[in-house]
């Protein structure tokens, strides 16, 4: 115990480093990012993006020409 002492007296008090725990929980917050992204991919592949066909469009009215009449 007493060489754990002497070894912390010999860190600079000034300079402050994440060490190795820092290390993991960046490591670990970076895999939850990856997987994440990989499942929303998997998931956006799944959606359809294309739309219905309006029919008012097709018939060549607009919207405010329909309303008047």
């Amino acid at each position: 115990m007493t060489q754990l002492v002497t070894f912390a007296k010999e860190v600079d008090e000034d300079k402050v480093t994440p060490g190795v725990l820092g290390f993991i929980v960046f490591a670990v917050m970076a895999l939850a990012v990856w997987g994440l992204m990989k499942s929303m991919n998997r998931h956006m592949s799944k959606v359809d993006f294309k739309e219905a066909p309006d029919s008012k469009a097709e018939s060549g009215v607009s919207g405010d020409a329909a309303a008047k009449g």
